[in-house]
């Protein structure tokens, strides 16, 4: 029965060290151009999430992808901060343009705020038409 607990136990504990990690890929082309924090600050078991990292100056033509991870560092200075502290790497790709120039932002089509929802209907319609014909999407912008 005692090595029946320290099985268990052993295996909570090598369960407990895998790193998290969460990838968000934007589906644009992948530059050279990476942007690493490998200690960012996150607060109460990550309830309170890390300052944002500004890429626009670096990034010119926007993210390609973001990558967060607990490595094994961060988890130890976790547990013994009781979770209070709970610092993550994060890495962001830049992008790459077209030849070098700012990429072309997506198409928009707008709609009054207090437009009525047969307007709305029509304007969603549209925009779902041009990203169909486009294949990229559509953003419907509400204007005062």
């Amino acid at each position: 029965m005692k090595s029946l607990r320290l099985a268990f136990v052993l295996a909570c504990v090598l369960s407990l060290t895998g790193c998290y990690a969460a990838t968000i890929d934007t589906g644009r082309p992948v530059s050279t151009k990476v942007i690493e924090k490998k200690w960012a600050s996150s607060w109460i078991y990550g309830l309170v999430p890390p300052t944002m990292i500004n890429t626009a100056a670096d990034c010119p033509n926007g993210v390609a992808k973001v990558e967060t991870q607990l490595s094994f560092l961060n988890q130890v200075v976790g547990l013994i901060t009781w979770g209070i502290y709970t610092p993550m790497q994060i890495v962001v790709t830049c992008a790459e343009g077209a030849q070098g120039s700012l990429i072309t932002p997506e198409p928009e089509i707008q709609v009054a705020f207090n437009a009525s929802t047969d307007d709305m209907r029509e304007a969603f319609g549209k925009a779902a038409q041009e990203a169909v014909q486009s294949g990229r999407p559509v953003y419907v912008r509400m204007t005062h």
